[in-house]
């Protein structure tokens, strides 16, 4: 690795996956860029409504924050917030399962056994 001296430049993807498909860009950042520096110099979020502050920020799918340093060829990763809490998503495929009278909904019900099936033993 160059060291901050040198005065190179380092290529860094950088990938916004908040739409469909996602859109990736190349761009070549000084050896000692944090990941701010990598998404401020890809452009990719002028004309949206999202900021450094309001997104996720990772590289290669690990969570960073954006004064964290890069190397060369990174892919930085710009995730959106979240659109549901994981939790309420949760039960609500759960409800939704309950709701089918399935055997396979049954099971969640507490303190109520599923019932037998209608196979001869």
């Amino acid at each position: 690795m160059a060291s901050p001296e040198s005065g190179t430049v380092i290529d860094v993807m950088v990938c916004l996956a908040t739409v469909t498909p996602p859109r990736l860009v190349n761009v070549q950042v000084p050896a000692q860029a944090t990941v701010a520096d990598a998404v401020h110099a890809s452009g990719l979020l002028n004309g949206l409504d999202l900021t450094i502050d309001t997104c996720r920020l990772g590289v290669y799918g690990k969570r960073k924050t954006p004064d964290a340093a890069l190397h060369a060829r990174d892919r930085v990763e710009i995730l959106g917030p979240l659109i549901a809490d994981p939790k309420t998503a949760r039960r609500r495929r759960v409800q939704k399962v309950r709701a089918t009278g399935t055997r396979e909904g049954l099971k969640w019900l507490r303190n109520e056994a599923p019932p037998k099936d209608d196979v001869l033993e």
